[in-house]
């Protein structure tokens, strides 16, 4: 019997969510996802096809290495043993993070049958198809200690064009392998196109590369490639590689897509990361004071924004959120969702990261939270904080994302969620930002949970956007009791922060942007600013007035920019206009 597949994973390796609605942040629960292997039917003989049958899978044979196919994570490559016909074969290797699944994308005729086959060995591999239109299919073997033939059928939807067909192991176990896969009926008309030429480096800085090519007749998009690794996919003919380590080089190549497939990849380029800025320029590019805000990757009573709608009134966006792959300890996930999608009428991954190179063209830092009040990601030993800094550092990469924000509102492990970070830093590099969103129960005193982690980590944290609503009346570090929606109640907790051991740059104020974005504890975007000045200089406080002043305060928070978008960004627009002014 196969390892039973991730809850929140289906056939062709997308991902379900679902949201709640609730005037705070929702963290989204995996939907548990059932998928039931198709029954394989008769194969098509080749020698007699069906009326307007054709093999329609390029480089089936591998005869021409993987020209054609992308492999998840440079999982696969070229093999010329075993094979099964032939010269080449398939050799893919999962990992404890990535199930090695190879595709490629074919054109289809609507409404129409297709027979899909391929010869395989190994472990639990698997053979499908996405994409139709009508039901995806997805075959398997458990154990196939010589070549054995899968076969799986399918038919179009009414307006399907074209499908992708795709190889898998499962994660963690041995290589897989591969040869003389076909797809056999009506083809597409429209056809592969060629290979991109002109691939040049346009430019690099310490952690990233910029990259051009000349368009291809015919393409719809391409994906670009770090060595054997696919990092983006543009529609243009340009695109920004984030996520690299100053002072290094990188071979970067180019295919051309449509939706009879992928053309070969491009001559390849080399790029070489310039060094780090200057000593005592602050690595991540965040400005010196930072306004933060929360994007809803769901629905719930808010504007709906593409993540590029966002105004640069935002230096910092956090994408909300990430969530737990329940069949792994510590590993995350994340995809747009469904919902989400639909709203804003087919925003898909691809889209979402487009939006993130826009956002850094114009200067902003976009980053990944993992959590929020429902968030169930468990770290909580050497092996769960591995998964979770591997599964984290891989979204990192694959969607551009700057940084890693910590909202875990069920408690988190010091000791091994601060592993975890060092580690994802450790990948990244000195670019990494950082966050953390604590409640403000979370942050009384320095034995809490989350408080050993802010400071565990301090030498490499960013900032603590510490939740100053839902939070009731609390001592002050005066040892007096404030209500919360003030500027007493702001100064006096952040004052427990930075008098227990936090910098003043590391210090935000975590604020909601309407009185419908939290249960309790809105205020007025001008009494953030009065309590900004308290801190920095004594100026503005209320009747509370701290011992001394922390000059470098870094900004603030709000959950979220979509409650934010409602109000016409009235938040965003007050706090960063007077952060500006700030000295």
């Amino acid at each position: 019997m196969a390892p039973p597949r991730p809850a929140n994973t289906l056939a062709d390796g997308s991902t379900s969510r679902r949201r709640r609605n609730g005037p705070r942040r929702w963290a989204a629960l995996s939907a548990a996802a059932c998928t039931t292997a198709a029954a394989s039917l008769l194969v098509l003989a080749p020698s007699a096809p069906a009326a307007g049958a054709a093999e329609l899978v390029v480089n089936g044979g591998f005869e021409t290495g993987l020209s054609g196919w992308t492999c998840s994570g440079g999982t696969g490559r070229a093999t010329t043993t075993p094979v099964h016909t032939g010269t080449g074969a398939l050799q893919a290797t999962p990992a404890g993070g990535d199930n090695a699944r190879c595709s490629q994308t074919v054109a289809v005729q609507p409404d129409s049958d297709y027979t899909q086959t391929a010869w395989v060995q190994g472990a639990y591999v698997y053979l499908g198809a996405s994409g139709t239109g009508t039901t995806d299919v997805s075959t398997w073997t458990s154990s196939a200690t010589t070549w054995q033939k899968l076969t799986t059928t399918f038919h179009t939807g009414a307006r399907t064009t074209s499908v992708t067909i795709h190889l898998n192991g499962w994660y963690g176990q041995p290589a897989y392998y591969a040869d003389d896969v076909s797809l056999v009926g009506p083809g597409g008309s429209t056809t592969i196109p060629g290979v991109p030429t002109g691939l040049t480096v346009a430019g690099t800085t310490a952690r990233s590369a910029s990259l051009s090519w000349t368009a291809v007749p015919g393409a719809t998009s391409y994906d670009v490639f770090r060595a054997d690794t696919k990092v983006a996919t543009v529609a243009g003919t340009s695109a920004e590689i984030p996520g690299l380590t100053p002072q290094t080089s990188y071979t970067f190549s180019v295919a051309a897509t449509n939706s009879a497939g992928s053309s070969a990849r491009s001559a390849p380029v080399t790029a070489t990361t310039a060094p780090d800025g200057p000593t005592g320029q602050d690595p991540t590019g965040l400005p010196e004071r930072v306004m933060t805000g929360y994007w809803h990757n769901f629905v719930n009573g808010s504007t709906n924004l593409r993540l590029r709608d966002v105004p640069t009134s935002y230096n910092l966006v956090a994408v909300a959120f990430a969530e737990a792959d329940r069949s792994r300890w510590g590993a995350i996930t994340f995809g747009v969702d469904p919902g989400l999608s639909t709203a804003l009428g087919g925003y898909t991954n691809a889209d979402l990261k487009a939006d993130i190179v826009a956002m850094h063209a114009r200067g902003q830092k976009v980053i990944l939270s993992v959590g929020g009040e429902l968030g169930a990601v468990w770290v909580g030993d050497n092996a769960s904080a591995d998964m979770f800094a591997s599964t984290a550092t891989a979204l990192l990469r694959e969607y551009g994302f700057d940084g890693v924000d910590i909202d875990l509102e069920n408690g988190v492990s010091p000791t091994y969620m601060a592993t975890a970070l060092r580690a994802i830093r450790a990948q990244v590099g000195t670019s990494l930002i950082i966050t953390m969103a604590p409640q403000t129960l979370d942050m009384q005193t320095t034995q809490t949970a989350y408080f050993q982690l802010a400071l565990s980590i301090k030498d490499i944290l960013t900032i603590v956007h510490m939740q100053y609503y839902n939070s009731g009346t609390m001592f002050g570090c005066d040892q007096k009791l404030y209500a919360q929606g003030g500027v007493d109640f702001l100064t006096a907790q952040a004052c427990i922060q930075l008098q227990g051991g936090l910098r003043p740059d590391q210090v935000a104020l975590g604020v909601p942007a309407t009185g419908r974005a939290a249960g309790s504890g809105y205020v007025s975007p001008g009494v953030v600013n009065n309590a900004l000045d308290c801190l920095e200089s004594g100026t503005g406080c209320g009747g509370y007035r701290p011992a001394t002043t922390w000059p470098g305060i870094r900004g603030a928070m709000t959950w979220s920019v979509n409650w934010d978008a409602t109000a016409g960004y009235a938040l965003a627009n007050t706090i960063s206009a007077h952060l500006r002014t700030m000295p």
